[in-house]
């Protein structure tokens, strides 16, 4: 046989040789390695996207119940529906993934996303503008002041005609540092716009009696799904032009090296073909499914982490979309403001303990036995602090006829009548109205009406109520007494939060230290070919049996402790106004408590297993490494038996594809 050397000018562009033809120039790797840059740029950009857009809608949620009106467990039920769409397709992208084109699915995706987005701003403008709950001040005779408290007409009861009126109305790695990156602008998007009126643009700022710290407040919610809905669409444009297929980093490599070099090439056996992966039909695979699931779920280790993780889902997904109503109702801060404090202190706390946790995982080369360990410690330690979590008191708000009495006196509950004392009986006013005010004791009440003023002066949030009588301190028959608009501040919440705010940021890190740790042990514990079914099946569970029902009976619960609804324009109970805040703190840290101890005893279980199913970590090193030596004793005995002259290239190339 014949061999040839390749000719020194064709060194910038080497010959690939043909049986047929002969030497060939071989093309150039640049152009493909150029779009495998684009490709992990576009996917980077499409996690920041969806992280992005999700992060910004859990902001949202108290914007979107006080300006529909709606409950919080419809709130929960909005916020669970946003997995519906990922269920519908989830374990089907998981399981053929690798038998489409993945980037025109990405593409298609992102493309939905943003459709949808844009379609729920739609709402907005359909609905005109936000019109809050206030009351109606009529104008004394003897002066151009504006009494809240009016006197009844003989053939014409507030009361009864507001009744009457709802009545009738009634019968009509890169990549996922990407990820976490987007969550962080959406909360901070988020507080930018929850800092904004609704009708921004078209509204007299200046006109509105309400601030960001009232419960009527609605920042400018639809603002921020424009911006979203954009950034999906921008996400999806690259994948359109992208390939079906992209080469193997280590095809790349070897292909570039064969192209620096002049190699001595036999003709007949030289002949280098890139591996091609076999096709597997559709009929195929479903018929595979099932027995590939029960393989899956068979293995304790994978099905306690299974487990695991749908309690985690569970009390992450509660804890995120109603934390910042939490945050408000308990330590008298406006929603803006705390979904701010997630974004620039929670969320970054967060991604430090995550890259440390990977970053401890490789300086220590943990094995699957230390990552249990490590991440059961840090969980346990993280729920003993969240414990620390009952010790935030913080008083109820007083407010007039829900939790104290008019004279100042702490009670449970109230019934109806209670509303109406003899400081404004004579006042007429509405029972189900909330415009509340602070009067001079300290004490809200519903109403200036209820507050029992009889004049006001000033105009929009600087409206001051004179002479209101209930709000004489007893003994007294007369006075200029005063009520400023708004519910009154409660200072001692307020000290408490920086308390709170710490022990928050702490556990998250410590618990995002375990997260790292704990996501690796489903990597390590299944079989190479199950990997990728094993994420999707994570993932789907965790969305159908955690993401889902989670918003909805946390909400659910937290309705049971409000004390005051609103009212619709329309008639029927709106948001609510008022909550008792230490039923909302039992029922709302009682869950995330409850939860958090049942994945104790999973970490627990799940150490033990992994303990009873792996050597220690120096044995198996040593069986591995026994392993290696005769397996390439075995290589070597084979490759002396080998005929073929490019051999050596051969398992070159095997190996850099590996």
């Amino acid at each position: 046989m014949e061999t040839r050397m390749i000719p020194d000018q064709s060194k910038d562009n080497p010959p690939f040789l043909d049986r047929s033809i002969g030497a060939l120039p071989v093309k150039r790797m640049y152009p493909y390695f150029s779009k495998l840059k684009i490709f992990l740029g576009a996917l980077a950009f499409s996690f920041f996207a969806k992280g992005f857009s999700g992060s910004y809608m859990k902001s949202m949620s108290t914007q979107i119940e006080r300006r529909f009106e709606i409950s919080s467990s419809v709130v929960g039920i909005i916020d669970g529906s946003f997995e519906i769409g990922n269920l519908m397709v989830m374990i089907l992208v998981s399981y053929l993934g690798s038998k489409v084109h993945r980037p025109k699915v990405i593409a298609a995706g992102c493309l939905i996303m943003s459709f949808g987005t844009f379609l729920s701003v739609m709402p907005h403008f359909l609905m005109g503008r936000y019109n809050y709950e206030r009351i109606p001040l009529t104008e004394d005779n003897s002066s151009t002041s504006l009494s809240a408290c009016s006197l009844p007409l003989p053939l014409h009861h507030p009361t009864l005609d507001a009744m009457e009126m709802t009545r009738e109305l009634k019968n009509s790695g890169t990549i996922r540092s990407c990820g976490m990156v987007g969550p962080t602008l959406g909360f901070l998007l988020g507080a930018f716009c929850a800092n904004l009126w609704v009708d921004v643009g078209v509204v007299d700022l200046e006109s509105l009696t309400i601030n960001p710290k009232d419960t009527r407040w609605v920042g400018a919610w639809w603002l921020g799904l424009v911006i979203c809905a954009a950034v999906s669409f921008l996400a999806s444009l690259p994948f359109w032009f992208l390939p079906y297929s992209l080469p193997k980093e280590g095809e790349e490599r070897n292909l570039k090296k064969l192209s620096e070099s002049s190699v001595t090439i036999q003709e007949d056996h030289c002949k280098i073909e890139l591996p091609s992966q076999p096709q597997l039909k559709f009929s195929e695979a479903v018929k595979d499914f099932l027995p590939t699931l029960k393989k899956l779920l068979g293995n304790p280790v994978f099905l306690v982490y299974l487990f695991l993780t749908i309690l985690q889902y569970n009390s992450m997904v509660g804890l995120i979309t109603f934390e910042t109503k939490f945050m408000e109702q308990q330590f008298n801060v406006s929603v803006s403001r705390a979904i701010f404090l997630i974004g620039v202190i929670l969320l970054p706390i967060t991604i430090l303990g995550m890259f440390l946790g990977g970053f401890i995982i490789k300086k220590f080369k943990l094995h699957i036995t230390g990552m249990a360990k490590f991440g059961c410690a840090t969980f346990i330690a993280a729920y003993l602090l969240n414990l620390l979590y009952f010790t935030c008191d913080c008083e109820v708000l007083q407010v007039a006829g829900l939790t104290v009495s008019y004279s100042g006196v702490k009670q449970s509950s109230f019934p109806k009548n209670n509303l109406i004392a003899s400081c404004n009986s004579d006042c007429s006013c509405v029972l189900n109205q909330w415009d509340p005010v602070c009067g001079d004791n300290g004490i809200t009440y519903m109403t200036a009406c209820f507050a029992g003023c009889k004049s006001s002066i000033g105009t929009g949030k600087n409206m001051v109520f004179h002479n209101c009588s209930c709000v004489q301190a007893e003994g007294l028959e007369s006075g200029n007494f005063s009520a400023v608009l708004g519910q009154c501040q409660r200072e001692s919440c307020t000290k408490t939060f920086p308390y709170f705010l710490a022990l928050l940021s702490t556990c998250a890190l410590i618990l995002a230290l375990g997260g790292t740790p704990t996501y690796m042990i489903m990597f390590r514990s299944v079989s190479p070919d199950l990997k990728s079914f094993a994420v999707g099946i994570d993932a789907l569970c965790g969305r159908i049996l955690g993401g889902l029902p989670a918003p909805i009976y946390f909400g659910a619960l937290i309705d049971q402790t409000c004390l005051k609804w609103g009212t619709k324009r329309c008639g029927g109970s709106g948001s609510c106004r008022v909550y008792d805040t230490k039923a909302f703190r039992n029922v709302y840290l009682g869950l995330i408590a409850g939860l958090r101890a049942g994945c104790c005893f999973l970490y627990i279980t799940l150490f033990i297993l992994i303990i009873k199913r792996f050597q220690p970590e120096s044995n198996e090193l040593i069986d591995v490494k026994s392993t290696e030596v005769s397996s390439r004793k075995g290589s070597t005995s084979g490759s002396k038996n080998e005929t073929f002259p490019c051999a050596k290239a051969l398992e070159a190339n095997e190996e850099t594809c590996l």
